[in-house]
């Protein structure tokens, strides 16, 4: 944990994933985040029981923070949730667009009246545009977005397992309060943020959206292989494991052929010469590769991959992450006792090991965040 935003007040409206994922972040490097959720709680608190009868998605998102239960449905909440955003530094939201006008709070009028202000406003859709008013989760922008028809197998499509579209937007957020931070540092002035959903995944779909609009490629589902290289994917070895390769370019084409398949002739057989010819010969080069993979146990198949420097791993389940040697955890203290978490991406070289952050209970901080804002 660092203290780079120390200092830093950030009062962020929140439910679910997208912007708990981002205020985190901020809560990661030192800002007070002030989470206000409804009365009854955030809904992600009781998505599931399984992390010691707490939610894995709420302590993964909410560490860190300040819990403060408001009912926008009372002017005298209203007015100290608007008192709050004055104050602060950074106001985060993620509700439906519109429900905030619904309790007389306009965004845009408060950066008006507080120009250092960095509002950051997360949504299904973007807040102007014919899908706008439409309620959006995750499983629901894949489809909307593409993304679940370039996943799965030829069978079907698939939705991606974790929640991406959410953690996409998340992560745009936070990138975009970062950059409006700095701005603000120099010039002195905040930034209105608007982020969606559809909009953060979308920008990640550029690859295939550029292969069809200008070459009319469109990408085939083939479930853990790569769509677009080959050979790039999962293979069953002799002992029933699989192992993940890559091949990247020409170079690492004729040393896989060498070294892993016993075969340099394969390299120049005009059916796979390129990666090309090796896409529209698939099926057979796959069935080659499979039966060479089949014929090796899963050891022996990471040497030869080693030895002839291509890229690899192991096609891992949950239960082989959870006990990988690689993986590292951060503590987290809960209601329940502490827990661990996977760690953040960033490895920072000062960040401080001693901080162990915790996990707001409903409101916990609710009573000393009201006498603090009041009105005097």
């Amino acid at each position: 944990m660092q203290n780079d935003l120390n200092g830093i007040l950030v009062v962020s409206l929140e439910q679910a994933v997208a912007a708990p994922y981002a205020s985190s972040r901020l809560a990661d490097a030192g800002a007070r985040v002030i989470k206000v959720e409804r009365p009854e709680g955030d809904f992600a608190r009781n998505y599931d029981t399984l992390v010691e009868g707490q939610s894995a998605y709420f302590v993964w998102l909410n560490r860190g923070k300040e819990s403060l239960c408001l009912d926008l449905r009372e002017k005298d909440d209203v007015d100290l949730l608007k008192r709050m955003i004055s104050k602060a530094d950074v106001f985060i939201e993620n509700l439906k667009p519109g429900t905030l006008q619904k309790f007389a709070i306009n965004l845009d009028d408060l950066c008006a009246q507080h120009p250092a202000l960095i509002a950051c406003s997360i949504s299904g859709f973007g807040e102007e545009g014919p899908y706008s008013q439409l309620k959006a989760y995750d499983l629901i922008v894949q489809g909307e977005a593409g993304l679940c028809a370039i996943t799965g197998t030829a069978d079907g499509p698939a939705r991606v397992g974790v929640s991406v579209c959410d953690i996409a937007a998340g992560m745009t957020a936070h990138s975009a309060i970062l950059q409006a931070l700095f701005k603000r540092e120099r010039e002195g002035k905040g930034r209105r943020i608007q982020v969606s959903l559809f909009d953060a995944l979308a920008d990640w779909m550029n690859v295939p959206f550029l292969q069809y609009t200008y070459g009319g490629y469109e990408n085939q589902r083939s479930g853990v292989n790569h769509p677009s290289i080959a050979p790039y994917g999962a293979f069953a070895t002799s002992d029933q494991k699989k192992v993940i390769f890559s091949v990247q370019n020409q170079r690492e084409w004729r040393a896989f052929c060498e070294h892993v398949m016993g075969d340099i002739a394969l390299a120049d057989d005009p059916l796979f010469k390129t990666n090309m010819e090796r896409l529209e010969n698939r099926k057979e080069l796959e069935e080659r590769v499979s039966e060479r993979f089949g014929s090796l146990p899963l050891d022996g198949a990471m040497a030869l991959l080693e030895q002839s420097g291509i890229a690899y791993g192991r096609l891992n389940g949950i239960p082989d992450l959870a006990e990988h040697p690689h993986l590292r955890r951060l503590s987290v203290d809960t209601d329940a006792g502490e827990v661990h978490v996977i760690a953040p991406a960033a490895i920072c070289n000062d960040a401080n090991p001693g901080r162990i952050p915790n996990v707001p209970k409903i409101g916990e901080q609710s009573s000393e965040i009201r006498e603090e804002f009041c009105f005097r």
